[in-house]
Protein backbone atom coordinates (compact mmCIF):
# COMPACT_ATOMS: atom_id res chain seq x y z
CA UNK A 1 0.00 0.00 0.00
CA UNK A 2 1.08 3.60 -1.07
CA UNK A 3 0.27 6.11 2.14
CA UNK A 4 0.03 9.54 1.04
CA UNK A 5 0.88 11.71 3.63
CA UNK A 6 0.53 15.48 4.79
CA UNK A 7 2.86 17.25 6.58
CA UNK A 8 2.84 20.38 8.18
CA UNK A 9 3.36 23.98 5.90
CA UNK A 10 5.64 25.33 8.47
CA UNK A 11 5.00 24.65 12.42
CA UNK A 12 6.26 21.38 13.12
CA UNK A 13 3.68 20.55 15.75
CA UNK A 14 0.84 20.23 13.32
CA UNK A 15 2.00 16.89 12.02
CA UNK A 16 -1.23 14.16 13.11
CA UNK A 17 -0.43 11.53 15.61
CA UNK A 18 -1.74 8.63 12.00
CA UNK A 19 0.99 10.70 9.89
CA UNK A 20 3.67 9.48 12.40
CA UNK A 21 3.05 6.34 13.01
CA UNK A 22 2.61 5.05 9.58
CA UNK A 23 5.93 7.42 8.78
CA UNK A 24 7.42 5.23 11.38
CA UNK A 25 5.96 2.09 10.13
CA UNK A 26 6.50 1.93 6.79
CA UNK A 27 9.04 0.09 5.02
CA UNK A 28 10.55 3.53 3.71
CA UNK A 29 9.32 7.06 3.13
CA UNK A 30 9.60 8.89 -0.64
CA UNK A 31 10.35 12.38 -0.04
CA UNK A 32 10.30 15.71 -2.24
CA UNK A 33 14.02 16.82 -0.63
CA UNK A 34 15.40 14.43 2.14
CA UNK A 35 17.35 17.40 3.80
CA UNK A 36 14.09 19.45 4.63
CA UNK A 37 12.06 15.94 5.58
CA UNK A 38 15.13 15.70 7.96
CA UNK A 39 14.24 18.77 9.95
CA UNK A 40 10.57 16.45 10.58
CA UNK A 41 12.38 13.46 11.48
CA UNK A 42 14.64 14.48 14.02
CA UNK A 43 12.01 16.31 15.71
CA UNK A 44 9.87 12.88 16.11
CA UNK A 45 12.63 10.43 15.77
CA UNK A 46 11.72 8.65 12.48
CA UNK A 47 14.20 6.66 11.54
CA UNK A 48 12.37 4.83 8.58
CA UNK A 49 14.81 4.68 5.76
CA UNK A 50 14.19 8.04 3.21
CA UNK A 51 14.18 8.01 -0.61
CA UNK A 52 14.14 10.87 -2.89
CA UNK A 53 11.20 11.42 -5.02
CA UNK A 54 10.58 14.69 -7.08
CA UNK A 55 9.23 16.06 -9.67
CA UNK A 56 12.20 15.03 -12.27
CA UNK A 57 11.98 11.46 -10.98
CA UNK A 58 11.45 9.10 -14.48
CA UNK A 59 9.73 5.99 -14.76
CA UNK A 60 12.14 3.87 -13.95
CA UNK A 61 11.93 4.72 -10.54
CA UNK A 62 8.48 4.81 -10.51
CA UNK A 63 8.13 1.14 -11.54
CA UNK A 64 10.54 0.19 -8.84
CA UNK A 65 8.49 1.50 -6.79
CA UNK A 66 5.26 -0.38 -8.33
CA UNK A 67 7.56 -3.48 -7.80
CA UNK A 68 8.50 -3.03 -4.45
CA UNK A 69 4.39 -2.38 -3.74
CA UNK A 70 3.48 -5.38 -5.79
CA UNK A 71 6.14 -7.47 -3.45
CA UNK A 72 3.74 -6.44 -0.57
CA UNK A 73 6.34 -3.41 0.55
CA UNK A 74 4.51 -0.32 2.76
CA UNK A 75 5.37 2.72 1.36
CA UNK A 76 4.95 6.36 1.85
CA UNK A 77 4.55 9.45 -0.08
CA UNK A 78 5.58 12.68 1.34
CA UNK A 79 6.40 16.24 0.09
CA UNK A 80 8.49 19.09 1.28
CA UNK A 81 5.48 20.53 2.70
CA UNK A 82 1.46 19.96 3.04
CA UNK A 83 -0.85 17.46 0.99
CA UNK A 84 1.53 15.57 -1.80
CA UNK A 85 0.07 16.18 -5.33
CA UNK A 86 -1.65 19.62 -4.22
CA UNK A 87 0.52 21.57 -6.67
CA UNK A 88 3.91 19.12 -5.39
CA UNK A 89 5.04 15.81 -6.79
CA UNK A 90 3.40 12.87 -6.86
CA UNK A 91 0.54 12.75 -9.71
CA UNK A 92 2.60 10.48 -11.96
CA UNK A 93 3.02 7.45 -9.08
CA UNK A 94 -0.35 7.90 -7.90
CA UNK A 95 -1.85 7.56 -11.22
CA UNK A 96 0.50 4.07 -11.74
CA UNK A 97 -0.62 2.60 -8.31
CA UNK A 98 -3.89 2.69 -9.71
CA UNK A 99 -3.49 1.67 -12.92
CA UNK A 100 -1.59 -1.06 -11.23
CA UNK A 101 -4.47 -2.13 -8.52
CA UNK A 102 -2.78 -1.18 -6.22
CA UNK A 103 -4.25 0.78 -2.80
CA UNK A 104 -3.53 4.15 -2.16
CA UNK A 105 -4.53 5.61 1.01
CA UNK A 106 -4.99 9.24 1.84
CA UNK A 107 -3.80 10.64 5.01
CA UNK A 108 -5.10 13.87 5.20
CA UNK A 109 -3.45 17.33 7.48
CA UNK A 110 -2.10 20.63 5.88
CA UNK A 111 -2.76 22.00 2.83
CA UNK A 112 -1.91 26.06 2.80
CA UNK A 113 -4.71 26.68 0.30
CA UNK A 114 -7.26 25.38 3.10
CA UNK A 115 -5.41 26.97 5.71
CA UNK A 116 -5.37 30.17 4.00
CA UNK A 117 -9.43 30.16 3.14
CA UNK A 118 -10.34 29.02 6.52
CA UNK A 119 -8.49 32.64 7.60
CA UNK A 120 -9.02 35.27 4.99
CA UNK A 121 -12.99 35.79 5.31
CA UNK A 122 -13.81 35.12 1.72
CA UNK A 123 -16.69 32.82 0.68
CA UNK A 124 -15.25 29.33 0.95
CA UNK A 125 -18.26 26.93 0.32
CA UNK A 126 -17.31 27.28 -3.64
CA UNK A 127 -13.34 28.36 -4.74
CA UNK A 128 -12.06 27.45 -7.46
CA UNK A 129 -8.13 26.88 -7.05
CA UNK A 130 -5.87 27.73 -9.83
CA UNK A 131 -2.45 26.12 -9.11
CA UNK A 132 0.49 28.34 -9.33
CA UNK A 133 0.01 31.65 -11.98
CA UNK A 134 1.63 30.43 -15.34
CA UNK A 135 5.48 32.48 -15.46
CA UNK A 136 4.91 33.06 -19.39
CA UNK A 137 2.04 31.94 -21.51
CA UNK A 138 -1.66 31.83 -20.53
CA UNK A 139 -0.97 34.69 -17.32
CA UNK A 140 -3.38 37.27 -19.49
CA UNK A 141 -6.24 34.40 -20.19
CA UNK A 142 -6.29 33.28 -16.46
CA UNK A 143 -6.54 36.71 -14.96
CA UNK A 144 -9.85 37.16 -17.21
CA UNK A 145 -11.19 34.11 -16.08
CA UNK A 146 -10.37 35.01 -12.51
CA UNK A 147 -12.27 38.52 -13.08
CA UNK A 148 -15.30 36.73 -14.41
CA UNK A 149 -15.80 34.26 -11.56
CA UNK A 150 -18.45 33.96 -8.97
CA UNK A 151 -16.53 32.08 -6.85
CA UNK A 152 -13.46 32.77 -4.61
CA UNK A 153 -10.38 32.05 -6.50
CA UNK A 154 -7.21 30.95 -5.14
CA UNK A 155 -3.81 30.18 -6.27
CA UNK A 156 0.13 30.19 -5.81
CA UNK A 157 2.94 32.78 -6.10
CA UNK A 158 6.80 32.89 -5.71
CA UNK A 159 8.65 35.75 -4.01
CA UNK A 160 10.18 36.92 -7.28
CA UNK A 161 6.84 37.16 -9.76
CA UNK A 162 4.47 38.49 -6.65
CA UNK A 163 3.99 41.38 -7.36
CA UNK A 164 4.01 41.76 -11.00
CA UNK A 165 1.50 39.15 -11.22
CA UNK A 166 -0.68 41.11 -8.90
CA UNK A 167 -0.71 44.28 -10.74
CA UNK A 168 -0.89 42.00 -13.74
CA UNK A 169 -4.13 40.49 -12.46
CA UNK A 170 -5.88 43.76 -11.01
CA UNK A 171 -5.97 45.61 -13.85
CA UNK A 172 -8.83 43.13 -14.97
CA UNK A 173 -10.72 43.98 -11.72
CA UNK A 174 -12.60 46.82 -10.79
CA UNK A 175 -11.09 49.13 -7.62
CA UNK A 176 -13.28 47.76 -4.99
CA UNK A 177 -12.07 43.69 -5.70
CA UNK A 178 -10.94 42.82 -2.18
CA UNK A 179 -7.62 40.94 -2.80
CA UNK A 180 -5.91 38.73 0.47
CA UNK A 181 -2.03 37.84 0.17
CA UNK A 182 -1.15 35.31 2.69
CA UNK A 183 2.49 34.00 3.60
CA UNK A 184 4.30 31.95 6.02
CA UNK A 185 1.20 30.58 7.49
CA UNK A 186 1.45 29.19 10.73
CA UNK A 187 5.09 30.16 11.42
CA UNK A 188 5.83 33.19 13.39
CA UNK A 189 5.95 36.28 10.64
CA UNK A 190 2.18 34.38 9.36
CA UNK A 191 0.94 37.55 7.68
CA UNK A 192 -2.42 38.27 6.01
CA UNK A 193 -3.19 41.53 4.10
CA UNK A 194 -6.26 42.17 2.47
CA UNK A 195 -7.20 45.23 0.30
CA UNK A 196 -8.93 46.56 -2.55
CA UNK A 197 -7.49 46.73 -6.31
CA UNK A 198 -7.55 50.87 -5.88
CA UNK A 199 -4.97 50.12 -2.94
CA UNK A 200 -2.08 48.00 -4.61
CA UNK A 201 0.43 50.02 -5.19
CA UNK A 202 0.80 51.15 -1.69
CA UNK A 203 0.31 47.62 -0.48
CA UNK A 204 3.05 46.39 -2.56
CA UNK A 205 5.36 48.51 -1.15
CA UNK A 206 4.92 47.16 2.15
CA UNK A 207 4.44 43.92 1.39
CA UNK A 208 7.75 41.76 2.89
CA UNK A 209 9.33 39.55 -0.03
CA UNK A 210 9.58 36.26 1.63
CA UNK A 211 8.26 32.73 1.83
CA UNK A 212 5.41 31.34 -0.69
CA UNK A 213 2.26 33.42 -0.57
CA UNK A 214 -1.22 32.22 -1.41
CA UNK A 215 -3.26 34.90 -2.71
CA UNK A 216 -7.09 35.04 -2.79
CA UNK A 217 -9.25 37.39 -4.80
CA UNK A 218 -13.13 37.25 -3.63
CA UNK A 219 -15.77 37.29 -5.71
CA UNK A 220 -17.35 40.21 -7.31
CA UNK A 221 -19.35 42.07 -5.10
CA UNK A 222 -18.32 40.99 -2.30
CA UNK A 223 -17.78 42.86 0.99
CA UNK A 224 -17.35 42.27 4.58
CA UNK A 225 -20.45 42.21 6.48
Amino acid sequence: MLSVVATPIGNLGDISFRALESLKSVDYILSEDTRVFKKLAIKYEISTKVVSFHSHSGEQKINQIIKDLQSGKQIALVSDAGTPLISDPGFSLVSACRKNDIQVSPIPGATSIVAALSACGFPADKFMYLGFFPAKKGRQTLAKKMAESEYTCVFLESVHRIGKTLQLISEHFDDERLICVAREITKIHEEFKIFQVKDLENELKSLTLKGEFVIMVAPSGFNFI
